[in-house]
């Protein structure tokens, strides 16, 4: 324990930003780093405790006491060391991850929690700068070849996992770079593109290989890859995302929340949206642009709030963000006690840029011009009747609270349903669960093919990015069990690991 009264001498604090005038100008990350007091006054109030509930409340199960006090004791090769036996990518999870080791936190019972995912990006950052990070190539090789296929998260964490082993990884990308939603998909301005390629690059240093452009089930033959590869890795995501089928769907200037994402994340990296950048078929044919644009987000989750952002950065009109759930309260309510991840207001850097929300909201209908392109939503407030549980379990329509809201852009962000089963998912005839995500238990992780094996968001639904790391790397423990005649190397590794940081 760093300082046995930190939690009481300090507060919680977090970095600055940069002012929102001057951030809107660029797709820059914005969030400033901690000075060196603020950085040791932030750990020290870690407390220690007696039962760390940060630990279960982490998908990692991050060592979390035991890297605040090396940073309070400036211990920086020894807070890398512990924070990376547990999670592969801390520069990816200390920016985008909503951080449920803070909800867990103990001293969040009566005070703010301590500021994890800030310091953990800075111990990261730090061990960069230190030349801490360095590529670890194993000694010994298998022989035995993996292919995953998806670049995710989860499928990074599994290729790297295996890698340590010395199994020969190949990860499979139909887009034209590696990283998944990391690379197409979230915001440059929380998850600036360097900081992505900057672990692929040590990840290929390692001995990982990569091929883009491969779209496993259409220009990738599964079959070759059945017979080359001794196991097989599917972390391909859930992608398929949920529609809204209401009159008016097919004018022009509906679109889901990614394909608008990806665009401005391809003009960021230099690249024309409109080029062909994996080898799919529902490419866009016309720029996405909120700029002078009337903009409605369907969806009040993450992606909706990415929507946000870069639309505002794109010189929109008006955004509001539409959420069919009621508004959710301040703080905790008897229904969702501590330590449990709390269902609270959550207003991020995107909303305090410029947006106006509406709770209890539903769309009716998409109202079109001569033309068919957008021009309004008619929508209608939501009455929502709690159950015995204290949830809401039914709504019904406001009398009288139907009305048009002016939009020339609306952009679904509803979420997920599932992987995408045509191509690779109907081609292996895999068995999938009634949810269609590919069907597999945490225990094996292994799929209806013995040889193939599933993680991330294609097996478990949509869900965090911590969880696509966590269920990467078990998965890769279940993999080298299979290949190692039931003697997991990982396992025995991350035993050392765990035991050489405590």
């Amino acid at each position: 324990m760093g300082k046995p009264t930190g939690f009481k001498e300090f507060t919680r604090e977090l970095p600055g930003k940069v002012p929102v005038q001057e951030r809107l100008h660029n797709y820059n990350e914005f969030v400033e780093k901690f000075s060196d007091q603020k950085l040791n006054e932030q750990s020290a109030r870690c407390m220690n405790c007696g039962v760390p509930f940060c630990h279960s409340g982490c998908p990692l199960g991050n060592v979390i006491p035991e890297f605040n006090d090396a940073v309070y004791r400036k211990d920086w090769k020894e807070a890398y060391d512990v924070l990376t036996s547990t999670n592969n990518f801390p520069e990816f999870t200390g920016r985008i991850c909503p951080a449920p080791c803070e909800s867990a936190c103990v001293l969040g019972i009566n005070q703010p929690p301590v500021a994890i995912e800030e310091i953990e990006r800075h111990i990261i950052e730090i061990a960069f700068d230190k030349g801490f990070v360095k590529p670890k190539r194993p000694n010994l090789r298998s022989g035995k070849k993996v292919a995953v296929i998806g670049s995710g998260p989860a499928g990074l964490a599994a290729a790297a996992q295996l890698n340590y082993a010395g199994h020969s990884v190949t990860v499979f990308e139909r887009d034209d770079k590696p990283g998944g939603l990391l690379q197409y998909g979230i915001p440059d301005f929380k998850l600036e593109k360097w900081v992505v390629e900057r672990r692929i690059k040590l990840m290929e240093e390692e001995g990982v290989q990569f091929q883009c452009h491969a779209n496993v089930g259409v220009n990738v033959h599964i079959n070759d890859l059945l017979r080359e590869y001794n196991a097989i890795v599917l972390a391909c995501g859930s992608t398929v995302p949920r529609n809204l089928p209401v009159p008016g769907r097919e004018l022009k200037g509906i679109h889901f929340a990614m394909q608008f994402l990806k665009q401005q994340n391809k003009r960021n990296a230099g690249k024309d949206p409109l080029a062909y950048a994996n080898v799919e078929s529902n490419i866009l044919d016309e720029h996405l642009l909120a700029t002078g644009k009337n903009v409605v987000v369907i969806g009040g989750g993450d992606t909706g709030s990415d929507c946000v952002g870069t639309s505002n950065r794109q010189g929109a009109k008006s955004v509001t963000q539409f959420e069919l759930l009621p508004k959710p309260p301040e703080g905790r309510t008897g229904q969702m006690p501590w330590p449990t991840y709390p269902m609270v207001l959550k207003t991020t850097s995107s909303h305090e840029e410029g947006c106006e929300r509406h709770w209890a909201i539903a769309t009716k209908e998409f109202v079109g011009d001569a033309k068919g392109q957008l021009k309004a939503l008619k929508v209608v407030d939501l009455e929502w009747k709690a159950s015995s549980e204290g949830r809401p379990a039914q709504f019904a329509e406001v009398p009288g609270s139907e009305r048009e809201i002016p939009c020339e852009l609306a952009l679904l962000a509803m979420g997920f349903l599932h992987p995408q089963h045509e191509g690779l998912l109907n081609a292996l005839e895999i068995e999938r669960d009634e949810r269609g995500n590919i069907k597999a238990t945490d225990k094996n992780y292994q799929t209806s093919l013995s040889k193939i094996f599933t993680a991330g968001d294609a097996r478990r639904g949509q869900s965090l990015v911590v969880w696509a790391i966590s269920e990467g790397r078990e998965c890769a423990r279940k993999v080298d069990e299979f290949l190692s005649s039931g003697i997991s190397l990982l396992e025995t590794r991350d035993s050392i690991l765990q035991l050489a940081s405590l």
